[in-house]
């Protein structure tokens, strides 16, 4: 069967699936729609978070960062997993307790202020929008090659899912959505690595694989190493960024993990606060199956992609592929304008070096997943699945994303600001147009992405962790924090990361800034703008610290409420205390 009939085929079907699925468990109340009604079992809840957490840049661009950036894309390894166990330890269990519906009304009631309510929006507005671009991106991607469609019309398909789907079913809808959707993206990531590890290493586990040795009886890491020394790269297991950048970039993916609105309100849809805790350790359990699969697949794709077009490994300069020589897949992909070649020197030759004078190959990183299958010629059934594991993870992702949005306005802003008498179905139908109204934002800026998914994603991490993470840590733990600094933590936090990420991405369209954009010698003490979200989130702490100082206390009854949040329920009762 042809490779395009099979992939509507497979597609067609999950997309039937997440359709069914919505209308079944369609929301009939506010509290449904909003936390599914707080029923939902920790190992689902696990499942479905981490379907939830792993979007496209989990699984279409992270093995492509992997790939082309080697040692130094561990970070993001280490910062999305890491962001967990803060998030576990930290903040699920206190704010499950709290038992709110949205974070802004969490920092709402915590900080008793209106305002904080209204920033910590905005906060989520703002990070929640630019992480959804990511998987607009990816969306595209997936569809533009496979479904033999322009990038645009991809993004417009997955659009209309997400509104099928999102709108109808809210959270309770979304919750087991994802449980199929994490189902469909593991099985889809795993399998096709599992044929590429027999086939490169002998080892039929990728993770076991990337530690194996190729044909000739050289590991796979030391043969990438030696290929890319001698094309004029750095070797693949090396570090190429300074330290600090490297610390700074993990620390704003961990806390931004742990920030990210999103994420934190599926912690709200299980019965118990012993259930959010179970649920974020069900959620790491699901999460390290794709993530330590990773590093394999971006290792074993660029070890195929360098072996398609510098065939001899020995001798690579006279080898090149010619151009008129491509295969199959090389030519698809072009199509789509994520993969060219310049020829540059005339030769008819296809030259991948690390100058930028002499490479002529241009590859998009998003497309090294979905490529891979192809180019270790697998069979298009395997090829058809990945494409539905890259819409699955991108898709649930969105859909958390903009069911966060919807929920702050409908619930946050007009219930909870302008309009509190509001009936429960007026709210219902708000939040469905707030939704609406969200995805067609997101489908515009998916059509002018920033960078790669990955890329776009951090930015988003970053945004999270200067904005909101810092407020839920000193809400939770910081009984003296008041809404001054809160709000003028947030404030302060979000602008000077939005500033340095603007100035250094190019995008103010001041003269002189683009001289400025993706140039790592002109950034702060080589901080990447990736990497800002941890000092922002250091300036929300010390300037919401500094100006709680100097204003009046919170109420009693708000340090109590706070002290009543972090203590468990019967403490003190054994010993009369």
């Amino acid at each position: 069967m042809e490779l395009s009939t099979l992939t509507y085929m497979v597609v067609g079907a999950t997309f039937a699936l997440y359709i069914g699925i919505a209308i079944w468990a369609r929301a009939g109340t506010t509290g449904e729609f909003y936390v599914a009604g707080k029923g939902v079992h920790p190992v689902a809840n696990g499942m479905a978070t981490a379907a939830d957490w792993m979007s496209a840049a989990s699984f279409i661009s992270m093995a492509g960062l992997i790939a082309f950036k080697g040692y130094d894309a561990s970070v993001y390894l280490m910062g999305w997993t890491g962001g967990y166990v803060l998030l576990a330890m930290l903040l699920a269990p206190y704010l499950r307790k709290f038992g709110k519906f949205t974070v802004p009304e969490f920092i709402g009631d915590r900080y008793y202020s209106q305002a904080a309510r209204i920033v910590a929006v905005i906060c989520l507005i703002v990070a929640s929008i630019t992480y959804v671009i990511g998987q607009m991106k990816g969306i595209g991607v997936a569809f533009s090659r496979f479904l033999e469609t322009s990038y645009e019309v991809g993004l417009y398909s997955g659009m209309g899912i997400v509104f099928i789907y999102a709108v109808l079913g809210g959270m309770k809808g979304i919750t087991y959505t994802q449980i199929a959707q994490y189902v469909v993206l593991i099985f889809a990531y795993t399998v096709p690595a599992i044929f590429i590890s027999l086939q490169i290493t002998g080892n039929p586990l990728p993770q076991f694989g990337l530690g194996g040795s190729v044909e000739g009886g050289t590991h796979l890491l030391a043969t990438l190493d030696k290929v890319l020394v001698d094309l004029g790269f750095a070797e693949y297991t090396a570090m190429k960024g300074t330290s600090l950048n490297m610390a700074l970039l993990t620390l704003s993916l961990m806390i931004g993990t742990a920030g990210l609105p999103h994420v934190i309100v599926r912690f709200f849809t299980v019965p118990k606060v012993a259930d959010a805790r179970k649920s974020a350790g069900w959620a790491l359990v699901f999460i390290a199956i794709l993530y330590t699969t990773a590093p394999a697949v971006g290792a074993m794709s660029f070890f195929n992609l360098i072996n398609t077009v510098q065939p001899d490994m020995q001798n690579r300069a006279e080898t090149s592929l010619q151009y008129e020589d491509r295969p199959e897949w090389f030519s698809n992909w072009e199509k789509t304008g994520l993969l060219t070649h310049d020829d540059k020197n005339g030769d008819g030759r296809i030259q991948y070096r690390a100058s930028k004078e002499e490479n002529e190959l241009t590859v998009d990183r998003d497309i090294m997943v979905m490529a891979n299958p192809e180019i270790a010629s697998l069979p298009n059934w395997v090829v058809a699945l990945v494409v539905a594991g890259g819409l699955a993870a991108a898709l649930s992702t969105a859909a958390g994303l903009l069911m966060a949005i919807s929920s702050a306005v409908s619930h946050d802003l007009v219930k909870g600001v302008f309009n509190p008498g509001i009936s429960e179905k007026g709210e219902l139908l708000t939040a469905r147009v707030a939704m609406a109204g969200a995805i067609a934002v997101a489908g515009w800026f998916g059509l002018h992405p920033p960078g790669f998914a990955a890329q776009v994603v951090a930015l988003a991490f970053g945004l999270a962790a200067s904005s909101i993470f810092p407020a839920l840590m000193m809400g939770i733990f910081y009984k003296r924090m008041n809404n001054a600094g809160a709000i003028a933590g947030m404030l302060t936090g979000l602008s000077a990361t939005l500033i340095y990420i603007f100035w250094f991405k190019g995008w103010f369209f001041i003269p002189g800034t683009e001289m400025a954009a993706n140039n790592a010698s002109n950034w702060f003490m080589g901080i990447q703008p990736e990497s800002f979200g941890a000092i922002g989130a250091l300036i929300n702490f010390a300037v919401a610290f500094a100006v709680s100082k100097v204003t009046a206390p919170p109420p009693e009854h708000i340090q109590h409420l706070v002290e009543d949040i972090r203590v468990p329920k019967g403490a003190g009762a054994a010993t009369g205390h």
